[in-house]
């Protein structure tokens, strides 16, 4: 584990001054000087409110992302996990969303992505895991998607949210136009989300144009969230994002 100074770099929510003269970012951003830096923090922070949540026999209901920017994220829980103890009993989870059509086994399918890169390596309830179903029909798609926001309002809420950004500007696949008070549904892919996630589907032609995802009004209602980004290939989306009023860091 590299050693990180948690008291110097600060993850919580520093509000703007009152008297401040300016300030561009409009929502709170915390600069490191690399994805793994950052990504341990944000892992101790989970761990954290895991620990409380046992502590006060509550589960800890946490919202997950897919792509490379929480890789490392759930490469040091892992590690805490076997290393330090870390239990993942307490914990239930939902994804933020998956292509659609997709099977689970599918080595594209955010089912298969995240039970190769957390769940298959701590001792997480499998009846704990919900990760949308691409394989609805499309006659039960929107009764799925309305059942998947009462699993989340039945859990209890969202205790954390872990988001990723994509160069659209989409958190989960919440593609631009979409409406803040938007609830986990169907959505269209983006010509350049598509484009972005050809190689790993081997073509464009292969990528799915549909998704469900949670929506922004689902995704806006957790208690905590912390978005990651990282390279140069997200700086200016990052810094459009960082202009906007909405408060979700």
């Amino acid at each position: 584990m590299q050693d990180i100074d948690l008291e110097t770099k600060k993850l919580t929510h520093s509000p703007a001054g009152q008297f401040e003269e300016t300030r561009f970012e409009k929502i709170h951003n915390v600069i490191f000087n690399g994805a793994n830096e950052a990504s341990i923090m944000v892992a101790s922070e989970i761990a954290a409110l895991i620990r409380k949540k046992a502590k006060d026999n509550e589960q800890c209901v946490l919202g997950l992302a897919t792509g490379s920017s929480p890789l490392e994220v759930y490469e040091e829980l892992i590690r805490m996990h076997k290393e330090d103890g870390l239990s993942f009993a307490n914990v239930t989870t939902f994804n933020l969303d998956e292509y659609y059509p997709m099977e689970k086994q599918n080595i594209q399918s955010y089912h298969y992505f995240m039970h190769e890169n957390l769940f298959d390596h701590i001792d997480i309830h499998p009846k704990n895991i919900h990760i949308p179903d691409g394989t609805v029909t499309d006659d039960n798609l929107y009764a799925y998607c309305l059942d998947y926001e009462m699993q989340i309002e039945a859990a209890g809420g969202l205790d954390f949210q872990l988001l990723g950004i994509g160069r659209t500007g989409h958190i989960g696949f919440n593609e631009p136009g979409s409406h803040f008070n938007s609830g986990t549904r169907s959505i269209t892919l983006d010509h350049v989300t598509r484009v972005d996630a050809s190689s790993a589907f081997l073509g464009i032609d292969n990528v799915p144009t549909k998704a469900i995802t949670m929506g922004i009004g689902t995704v806006s209602t957790a208690k905590r969230i912390v978005l990651l980004a990282w390279g140069a290939n997200k700086a200016e989306i990052l810094k459009q994002s960082l202009k906007m009023r909405k408060n979700f860091l």
